[in-house]
């Protein structure tokens, strides 16, 4: 019998290591929302099928009922998406933690398709759209938009993200805080517009 292991089985293999990793952090997503008063759903995409989407299809979400403050979760190649309607005072909010982060301007260009470039990472400011994994190692980090939350820094918390499994902070831009564990900030996936309401995780916006 052969022990030379194929490039589909390695593909295979990786396929259910995203998926398992995805359903682990969907789990706790929603276990901690629940301890802070916070509903995250799931948001159901659009075709392809789900092995398609593990091996990297593109997936289309309706975002057009995400109330502001919301974070919904869709799933893209195993792996949970945060998609945030973030209100204009938690914009406003970005500026007040510079002082606080390791890459406020976020200067590691691997974390960010090129076409990201302000400083709420995003190509309309009111939507946030990161991939859901601490960048340390590669826990769930909790939605914790509360202002002054007693247990992250009390009135310096403007909100954001936080990682219980070994204590990594993010702002609402899924810029990472200094002085903790993971070393940068929150992938920000390629992503675009069909249109209004459609959100096309998968698909560059300077694609379109």
């Amino acid at each position: 019998m052969s022990s030379v292991t194929t490039a589909s089985e390695n593909a295979e293999s990786e396929v259910d290591n995203n998926r398992r990793r995805f359903l682990t952090v969907a789990t706790s997503a929603v276990g901690a929302a629940g301890a802070v008063g916070i509903a995250v759903p799931f948001l159901g995409s659009w075709n392809p099928s789900a092995k398609a989407k593990a091996a990297g299809a593109p997936v289309k979400a309706d975002i057009g009922k995400i109330e502001p403050g919301q974070m919904v979760v869709v799933e893209w190649r195993g792996k949970p998406v945060y998609v945030v309607h973030r209100t204009p005072e938690m914009v406003a909010d970005l500026d007040k933690v510079d002082g606080d982060l390791k890459d406020p301007d976020s200067a590691i260009a691997s974390q960010q398709p090129a076409y990201i470039t302000s400083k709420d990472r995003s190509i309309r400011s009111e939507l946030l759209v990161v991939v859901g994994l601490c960048t340390h190692l590669g826990c769930a980090p909790k939605y914790r938009p509360e202002v002054g939350a007693a247990d992250l820094g009390g009135d310096d918390w403007v909100g954001g993200f936080f990682c219980p499994c070994h204590g990594s902070k993010f702002d609402l831009a899924g810029r990472v805080y200094s002085g903790v564990p993971a070393s940068s900030n929150l992938e920000v996936p390629p992503y675009s517009f069909e249109s209004q309401n459609v959100l096309v995780i998968g698909v560059d916006a300077e694609a379109v």
